[in-house]
């Protein structure tokens, strides 16, 4: 039986950063969990893991070691694929992140998309 675990992460700003994550993975905010120099999300369905994140004072100042990838691609790499990791980059964009850049498998094979979330942590979007 595989152990339940939670994806924990510093913020400036925990409820803001809680909101965006939320709404890019299709979490909700942890029902009873109330900090307010914390917050914490979780899968609806209670199959991925819970996301906490708390309040620090210190600011991010160097490339995460761990981050999340938010898989929408599919197992192949086509027009179709790279059009739904697109549109999902997109979609994020409007809720505060930001398109760093695309990374390529060969020539014309849409790998990732390398994003920002709205505190500056990257993550990826394949």
């Amino acid at each position: 039986m595989a152990t339940n675990w939670t994806l924990g992460g510093d913020a400036a700003e925990p409820q803001r950063l809680a909101e965006f994550w939320a709404a890019a993975l299709g979490y909700i905010f942890e029902p009873g969990y109330d900090d307010p120099d914390g917050a914490s999300i979780v899968d609806p369905d209670d199959v991925g893991p819970a996301i906490g994140f708390l309040r620090v004072p210190e600011p991010k100042t160097s490339k995460n070691r761990l981050h999340i990838d938010i898989r929408v691609a599919g197992p192949t790499r086509d027009d179709v694929t790279a059009d739904r990791m697109r549109r999902k980059a997109v979609e994020l964009v409007g809720l505060g992140a930001v398109q760093v850049r695309e990374e390529f498998y060969g020539p014309d094979v849409l790998g990732h998309i390398v994003m920002l979330d709205p505190e500056g942590n990257e993550f990826c979007v394949g």
